[in-house]
């Protein structure tokens, strides 16, 4: 079986970036996947249950933004992924969500996310194992200390009911959480590397994450960093449910 890999950054080179990123962060190759951008077709009629995982990558878009206030190209692909959530979480199918995939699982599940508190600027953070972390196949294996890249304007303010939280850190507390036994989401991005990061950074300069002025000095700053952890997660999905 196949991996489903969904997306949503409308930028061309930032998608691309990304669906590279995760094919090589977590060892799939090109024909283990389908690919969908979403935010050009939205979903096309598809089952959750014909695929050994779902992936849902992450994008300037904010579930918490106001209806009115949101593209149309979002507003469709948000209805669109409503009843793929629903089949997720009733079938338990294995799901990992990243930033946006995040939101929109929290959201789906009667969680609260909003930019109430807890945005992180772009750049590195520092994420702990929290005691359930340190058992869940996903996260087990990794040092209970670690950076990741992050920077996002919403976060979650409360858990779905039934949610464990595997990841937290000083400045967001639900990095990484699990619902059921197979379904994921990380706040920060397990596919980025340092080059990505800087993809991004340029490509969202003037999309409010920072001012465009400082995009030099936070490149110059990350490419200080050696950011190789978070990527174990992406394998271990893959490597748990690959069919």
């Amino acid at each position: 079986m196949k991996f489903l890999i969904i997306q949503l950054r409308p930028e061309n080179e930032a998608s691309d970036n990304e669906f590279a990123a995760f094919l090589s962060m977590s060892g799939l190759k090109i024909d283990e996947v389908d690919r969908i951008r979403m935010e050009i077709s939205g979903l096309p009629a598809i089952s959750a249950r014909d695929y050994a995982g779902v992936i849902v990558g992450g994008g300037s878009s904010n579930v918490s933004d106001p209806e009115e206030k949101k593209p149309d190209f979002q507003r469709k692909f948000e209805a669109d992924l409503q009843p793929l959530l629903t089949e997720i979480y009733e079938y338990d199918v294995p799901f990992l969500g990243a930033c946006y995939g995040f939101g929109a699982l929290v959201q789906h599940q009667k969680g609260i996310v909003s930019k109430e508190k807890y945005g992180e600027p772009v750049g590195v953070t520092v994420l702990k194992k929290t005691a359930e972390g340190k058992l869940d196949p996903l996260t087990k294996d990794l040092p209970d200390t670690f950076e990741a890249f992050c920077g996002h304007k919403e976060a979650c303010q409360l858990l779905p009911p039934d949610a464990v939280n595997l990841l937290t850190s000083d400045t967001c507390p639900i990095q990484l959480f699990r619902l059921k036994e197979n379904i994921y989401a990380t706040q920060f991005h397990p596919e980025l590397d340092t080059e990505g990061i800087i993809v991004r950074i340029n490509t969202y300069k003037h999309a409010g994450y920072f001012p465009p002025e400082e995009a030099d000095t936070l490149i110059k700053a990350v490419e200080k960093e050696n950011v190789f952890v978070p990527a174990t997660i992406l394998r271990n999905f893959v490597d748990r449910y690959r069919k």
